[in-house]
């Protein structure tokens, strides 16, 4: 069985977001899927997506504020600065990060560890709602 659907995130401010109810609540889907695979993808260049820990807000903090040391606004080195300060560091965080996950389904759930969630990184000042290609795999 192969199926294809378009989700959607309302917009965020910036930062490191879990997301992983709402991609369950929009693919009821995965209950059909005895073994397969759920591909994500993200269709944006300045947001990114990432399984991390699913408790501890502080964890979702400290990537935002490292990302922020390692990528910073406004490097004197940056050409791409038509769209504002945070727009080229959102595409090297966006590289750095990648646009995409495949994640194991078993038993009609996301095979994912007890402390594992999905992340929707948004990594503009106002990045406005993201889509997402969700793929699913499996019998």
């Amino acid at each position: 069985m192969w199926k294809q659907k378009h989700l959607t995130f309302s917009a965020r401010r910036r930062g490191c977001h879990l997301i992983t109810r709402e991609v369950l609540e929009q693919l009821p889907e995965l209950a059909e899927v005895n073994v397969g695979l759920l591909h994500l993808f993200i269709q944006h260049t300045s947001a990114s997506l990432t399984v991390n820990e699913n408790a501890d807000p502080d964890v979702r903090g400290d990537l935002e504020r490292h990302l922020n040391v390692m990528v910073p606004e406004s490097a004197p080195y940056y050409e791409h600065t038509l769209e504002g300060p945070d727009d080229m560091p959102a595409h090297i965080k966006s590289v750095l990060i990648g646009p995409s996950l495949s994640l194991p389904i078993s038993d009609g759930r996301l095979a994912l560890g007890t402390w594992q969630g999905i992340y929707l990184c948004e990594h503009r000042d106002h990045g406005g709602a993201r889509r997402v290609v969700a793929t699913i795999q499996g019998e």
